[in-house]
Order: structure tokens, then sequence, then C-alpha cells
């Protein structure tokens, strides 16, 4: 039987905690920027105390490794190297922006009836990466799982940054595509500006969540590295950050 994986992740404003065991899946999440430190521990004692483990149990952890909040990326990679050095675990480190595409996929597969709730071919993940800036990537959504097809990068909206990644898309008019991430919320009409497919915006899919994150590891979608090699996905160089009011 293969061991339970323990996914966490602050590295957006949502602080979650998921484990799957004994076929079912426990999470907690909740949207709270500056709660993270707080909360993380907490959640990752409620979901292991519900699944009735122990850490020792894990076959590893999975966590978000960013982009995002570099106050919250730092916080789940410490909390990550933490636990695994006291378990003696494996990490699977999962990109934020592949988990929110994820959870795309899993939402909208989730729905029926019409062909805009049909699970998304495409996914552009966008994350507000603050100072008039997001990070984002584009997935494809392979037999259920998202797979990249860009790397996390960063820009500045009015760049069109998804529309160099879809030139190479013309030929497929009918493609479905989904928006997700809390980027579009503020940056819609510049990101979706000359796109050569039509995009669906989903208004579900604004934060990463850590059941996702469990999804990607368990289809293969991370290597695992050691405690010591774990390394925080800023992307962005500089990480002198604008503080906003409700944001860590």
């Amino acid at each position: 039987m293969t061991k339970p994986l323990l996914a966490i992740d602050t590295s957006t404003e949502n602080c979650s905690a998921a484990v799957y065991a004994n076929e079912q899946l426990y999470q907690c999440v909740a949207e709270s920027p500056r709660e993270h430190s707080q909360r993380l521990l907490p959640f990752v004692d409620d979901v292991m105390h519900k699944a009735g483990i122990e850490l020792s149990q894990l076959g590893g952890l999975v966590v978000g490794c960013g982009p995002g909040s570099f106050t919250g990326v730092r916080i789940g990679v410490s909390v990550g190297q933490g636990l695994a050095f006291s378990g003696n675990l494996a990490i699977y480190p999962i990109p934020s922006l592949q988990a929110l595409a994820q959870k795309c996929i899993r939402l909208n597969a989730a729905a029926s009836g019409t062909d805009a709730q049909q699970p998304p071919e495409l996914i552009l993940a966008a994350i507000d990466a603050r100072m008039n800036e997001v990070y984002y990537a584009v997935y494809e959504n392979v037999n259920g799982i998202a797979v990249a097809i860009t790397e996390p990068a960063v820009t500045r909206p009015e760049e069109n940054p998804f529309k160099a990644a879809l030139a190479v898309l013309n030929s497929r008019d009918s493609v479905r595509v989904t928006a997700a991430g809390t980027g579009w919320d503020n940056y819609s009409d510049l990101l979706a500006k000359d796109l050569p497919v039509t995009v669906n915006l989903s208004h579900s899919c604004r934060l990463p969540e850590a059941q996702d994150m469990l999804t990607l590891a368990q289809a293969g979608q991370s290597k695992a590295v050691s405690a010591e090699q774990l390394e925080p996905l800023y992307v962005r160089n500089e990480v002198t950050w604008k503080k906003l009011p409700g944001r860590n």
C-alpha cells in the first residue's frame, strides 16, 4: 500500500494543508493573508488527526514552492523543511501556478451539462505579483493533469504575456481556454488583449489549494528532493514587496 502524502501551501493569500489517506481527502484551507504562520501548523495537526496518521507514516511532503508572496513562500518552505527533517521525509515541490491550473481542471470536471462547463484544454494561470506585475504560466490538460507548456515567469500585464505563448495555437480555433488566478482580477483586459483564442474566466479558481498539489505529486509532476535541496521559486529577483492592506 502506498504511503500517504501531506501537502502544505502558503504561497498566496490561501493557507492550506491536505492529506489523502484511507481513500479520503482531508483538507483545511482559509484565505488569511496575514495569518499563515499562525494557521499552517494547526491545519497540519488537524488533517493528520482526522486522517488518523502520524508524521512517521507519511511517504513524503508536498510543498507549494511559489511563486507568490515572498513571506508566504518563505513560511511554507521553512515549515516544509522542518517537517521533512523531523520525519526524515522527501519533499515534492509544486509551483503555485500549476496547482491553480489543476484546481481549475478539478472544478470544471466536476461540473456537467453545457460545453462551457467541460474541462478546459488550456489554462492561463496568473497570480497578482503586486507592483503592477503578474506571475504567469500556461498549462495543458493532459488526461486530467495540468502539464506545463511554459515555465512560471513574471512580467507587467501590458506586455501581453500569454499572446506569445498561444501564438502556436492559431490552428486550434476550437480549443477550450480558461483563465485562472488573482492576476485576472485586476488585469483581465490587458491579459486577454489580442489573444488568438476565446478565453473563459474562472471566478472560482483564484487561489491554489494543497489538495491539487497532492494530485500533481501523485501524478508524477514533481521530483523528490531532500529538505536541504528545497528552494523557493521566487521567479522575481527582487524581493522588496509593496505592502498592501490585507496582504502578507
